[in-house]
């Protein structure tokens, strides 16, 4: 079976294409090929199948066998893909997701591959049953939360994917190992969660780790720093355009106004093939 690596910012996916449904066995494939000593390696798979919607679909497949409803890194990598081998030959396709629906996504092409992607990730979710957490309110916004007795304050966000925004001092340094998976399986979270933990620098900066469901720590997370971007708007930490820099790199995110969608650009690269 043939498969292309590759990455955004780091998040690195085995990208598989041709196929019309997934394996059977796919849970275990993940858990088998990403494991990095005994496998390929990587946060987790995508398969590239045909959609009724868009022009493509995604699924993706966590390293630990689960599925995620939604990756911006991926879908970045889905659109490098599909241009970069011919899939396509244009540069304004549509993208069918799990949890998000059918999303919009431009390609920006330099020296004929894809270069940078911009998807309109659709409208954040804040309704705190909705994300999922177990908070009923409208927008749960500096939510306290404790945790092996620490308490932490959370904004909850959905971008098709469930996140909980922290605010700590230095992200950069932060013990993301210890409170990342505590946090992810919180019982105020049925179906767990994606961690950020963030610091702002500016109205336009935020430093940004993440501790992803199903995954732990990645070195990016695309609808992460969404996430975070609407959490620090929400807050009044930043205005609605802003980068947020990851361990992997830098995403530019913007929370429109005029139409409630948040739209992220970034890079996607290939980094090999091989067959296994």
């Amino acid at each position: 079976m043939e498969f292309t690596k590759m990455h955004g910012l780091g998040n690195d996916f085995i990208v598989f294409a041709g196929h019309q449904q997934l394996p059977e066995n796919v849970s275990q494939l993940a858990i088998d090929l990403c494991n990095r000593f005994f496998g390929i390696g990587a946060d987790g798979l995508v398969y590239i199948l045909p959609s009724e919607n868009a022009d493509f679909k995604m699924r993706i497949i966590n390293s630990d066998g689960s599925e995620a409803e939604q990756c911006g890194n991926a879908i970045r990598c889905v659109a490098k893909y599909v241009y970069d081998n011919g899939l396509t030959t244009n540069t304004d396709i549509t993208i069918e997701t799990i949890g998000a629906g059918v999303q919009q996504v431009q390609l920006n092409v330099k020296d004929g591959k894809v270069a940078t992607v911009r998807v309109d990730m659709g409208e954040p979710i804040l309704e705190g049953l909705k994300v999922p957490t177990t908070v009923d309110a409208d927008r749960v916004i500096a939510h306290a939360i404790e945790v092996d007795g620490r308490e932490f304050s959370f904004t909850a966000v959905s971008m098709g994917n469930p996140h909980c925004v922290i605010y700590v001092d230095d992200a950069a340094n932060f013990d993301l190992l210890t409170w990342g998976p505590k946090l992810e399986t919180h019982p105020m979270f049925p179906r767990k969660i994606n961690v950020e933990f963030v610091t702002v620098n500016s109205r336009s900066h935020t430093d940004m780790r993440v501790w992803e469901r199903g995954a732990g720590p990645t070195l990016a997370c695309g609808t992460g720093a969404c996430a975070t971007v609407v959490s620090s708007v929400l807050n009044g930490f930043t205005d609605r355009t802003a980068t947020v820099s990851l361990k992997g790199g830098d995403l530019q995110i913007e929370w429109s106004e005029a139409d409630n969608h948040v739209y992220m650009t970034g890079p996607a690269a290939e980094a090999f093939r091989g067959t296994f």
